[in-house]
Order: C-alpha cells, then structure tokens, then sequence
C-alpha cells in the first residue's frame, strides 16, 4: 500500500470560479523524494496544502475524490495528529522563525516544548539535529540575526527535530544563493536517506534531476506527466507542458538529432561527462 494515495482528487477554493486541482492520481511511496515540478500556478502549491491537511481543514472549497495519509482520508485526520506525522518547511524562513527565542538551541526545542516533552529528551533530539545539519556552529545565535542561509538551515531543524515521517518543502532555496541551495539538498539528501518521505517543490532542475527519485509534472491544476526522475527529465514533452529540463537533457536531445548511437539522455553533469567522452572515444579522440 502506498503511503500516501490520491485518487480523482479535484479541488476549487471557496472564492475560485474554476478547479485548482482537476482529476489528480498519485501514489507517494515511503523513503522516496518526490519532486513537483511545472510554471506557475501549475497548482503545485495547492497539492502541498491538500498533501498536509490545509485543504480542507483550513482552506473549506469543494474537495472530491480521495486522499489517503497513511490509509486513512486526509478529512478524518485531527489537524494535531497529521502535525505530528507531516512537516512543512516554508519558502520564506524568516516567517518560520518564531521571533522570540533567543538562541538557534532554544528555537529548535520551542516545538518540543509546545508538546511537553521532558526537557533531558528536549536536549538530547536538539544536540541530534544540530549534529545531523552540522549546524552545532549556530547554537548560541540569535536566530533574529542570522542570514536566510542559516535561517532556512534553522528552519528545517525545527521541523526535523520533531521526527515527521513526512515532509512537505515548498521552494527552500529561492532566496539562497548556489552555495546555500547546494546545503539545502545535502540536507534533504540526508533526510531521504534516514527514511523520509519527501515532497518538495523547487524549481531548480539540475538539483531536481540530481537528488529526486521521481518527477510529477503539473499545468492548469492537472498531472501532464509523472515518472522516474531520469525517464521525465529526459524527455522533451516536458517542455511542452511549460516545464523544464536540465541543461545536460538539452545537450543530449541536441546530440541526438544529430549523431546516432545516443539511446541515453544524461539529465546530471556527470552523465553528460561520460556521454561526451564516449563519444570521443568513437572517433578516437583521447584527452
């Protein structure tokens, strides 16, 4: 079964005229980073706030079809419970930033305090996450006064420090620079990689085609494509669909119409390094 199942989900808000969300089948299986790719007002935003409960315990609308958290409908779950299961990191950090602590330590346990959780374990999960983002550098900050990169990084050890089997991450990196984007997908490589469920929201494609396990293309509120990261970014239709390939993807397809043998597209640097020099190796050209 998978761990998060919709099925015909259509959605339209109480002040919308038209659907948002039309027709929407996905299956989001647990350990695996999804990415939601597509222009904007694909409806990308929309979906994440239907994925954590906002739609329709918040946002009222009109909301058909089904969608399962775990088996059990997203309009059955307490909004405090789905909490505990789903975390949400924001674009913008500095609105997730409470604004009344006083140091990066204290920040991160303010969520735990909220639960009541003892304070020798409110201790013990902060000094694990400060280790697991690397960010023990940062514990005696104010986080008032840090920069949006140590933000965002403070952020994500706010939700992660609460252990949610789910995390919903909309756009994190679009006030980072390349550097800070670049810590941004370590983090949430690490994240997969201790088992979380991941569904983000970014628009920087050669990190998407990088560290995504799967690609879910939207336009108009609707699924155009979906599929493994290599089969959908390797595939022109996306642009068609207003969506976007990474630059190796162009290379390739550009190669392709013009010399035969290139059956695979690369989508990563890496893979357009050794699509090149095999090519090179053909013609017998050697560094």
């Amino acid at each position: 079964m998978s761990y998060i199942s919709i099925k015909n989900l259509t959605y339209k808000y109480p002040t919308s005229k038209q659907d948002i969300l039309t027709d929407i089948n996905l299956e989001i299986e647990k350990g695996k980073l999804y990415s939601l790719i597509g222009g904007n007002g694909s409806g990308k935003t929309t979906l994440c706030n239907a994925i954590r409960g906002y739609i329709p315990h918040f946002y009222k609308g009109k909301l058909q079809g089904e969608l399962l958290i775990q088996g059990k409908d997203i309009r059955e779950w307490e909004m405090g419970d789905l909490a505990k299961q789903i975390g949400f990191v924001f674009q913008n950090p500095f609105t997730q930033i409470s604004g009344i602590k006083d140091t990066v330590f204290e920040e991160i346990a303010y969520g735990l305090e909220n639960l009541g959780v003892d304070v020798p374990t409110i201790r013990e999960k902060v000094e694990w996450v400060l280790d697991l983002l690397n960010i023990q550098h940062l514990r005696d900050n104010n986080p008032n006064e840090m920069s949006g990169g140590q933000k965002q990084r403070v952020a994500f050890a706010s939700i992660i420090v609460m252990e949610p089997d789910i995390l919903v991450i909309d756009e994190p990196t679009s006030q980072l620079d390349p550097d800070g984007t670049e810590e941004i997908f370590k983090i949430i490589e690490i994240l997969k990689n201790s088992g979380k469920t991941i569904i983000l929201v970014e628009h920087k494609i050669e990190l998407i085609a990088q560290y995504s396990d799967y690609i879910v293309l939207l336009k108009d509120g609707q699924i155009k494509m979906q599929g493994k990261t290599k089969d959908v970014l390797s595939d022109s239709t996306v642009l068609d669909h207003d969506g976007a390939l990474p630059q190796y993807s162009h290379l390739g397809l550009e190669l392709k119409k013009n010399q035969e043998g290139i059956h695979k597209i690369p989508i990563t640097e890496d893979e357009a390094i050794s699509l090149i020099s095999n090519l090179l190796r053909k013609k017998g050209v050697t560094a």
